[in-house]
């Protein structure tokens, strides 16, 4: 009989302990379901790029640089409805970024514009990485998206600068003082060695 009473208790107890943990379990999965809500909605709204070239230089170089079209053209497309669309998005063009540094212009194959896509290929790249984050960082990812049209101002900027000195007319004797002053067409300084025989 005790031992009949104890099992009844203990399976009450059993019982009770489930149907507490199926409540927590709920809570919790509500309380998650908000929260990716949230960071969803926050993302949604800091999702904005800097789409359009901001100079006629920039427009004139996406007519001619495909990899810079596409670019922009990728960072139009705003994704709707989850956070698996913005992931899809951010790998599309983290892919587009790293296109950019494989067939720069030759008039734009300066380290100025190099070191200005290396940066601009690093923010989408951090982008790409926070946002497939099992706990994404939703400030984080607003914030590198700030950053990322930043960076595509200054390289449009630079581009624009390059244009404007290639328009200034090289005056008179002027190529040939840039040559006399390149150090790598310098006359190497060798030592001479004493022991050497001289003609004098």
């Amino acid at each position: 009989m005790k031992y009949k009473l104890i099992s009844f208790f203990l399976l009450l107890f059993v019982l009770n302990s489930c149907q507490n943990n199926n409540q927590k379990r709920q809570a919790e999965n509500k309380k998650a379901a908000e929260k990716k809500e949230l960071i969803f909605s926050n993302i949604n709204k800091g999702w904005v790029f800097y789409d359009t070239p901001i100079n006629t230089t920039s427009e004139a170089s996406v007519a001619s640089w495909t990899e810079l079209r596409l670019f922009l053209a990728e960072l139009a497309q705003k994704p709707k409805k989850t956070i698996g669309a913005f992931q899809k998005k951010s790998s599309e063009i983290s892919k587009k970024a790293m296109a950019l540094s494989n067939n720069i212009p030759y008039n734009f194959s300066k380290p100025q514009i190099k070191s200005r896509i290396s940066v601009l290929i690093t923010k989408v790249r951090l982008l790409d990485l926070f946002i497939h984050l099992d706990n994404i960082p939703d400030k984080k990812v607003v914030l590198l998206i700030a950053e990322i049209n930043k960076e595509l101002v200054s390289l449009q900027r630079q581009m624009d600068k390059i244009v404007e000195k290639s328009k200034i007319p090289v005056e008179e004797g002027e190529s040939d003082l840039l040559k006399m002053m390149d150090t790598t067409r310098a006359i190497p300084n060798i030592p001479i060695d004493k022991n050497l025989p001289r003609v004098e």
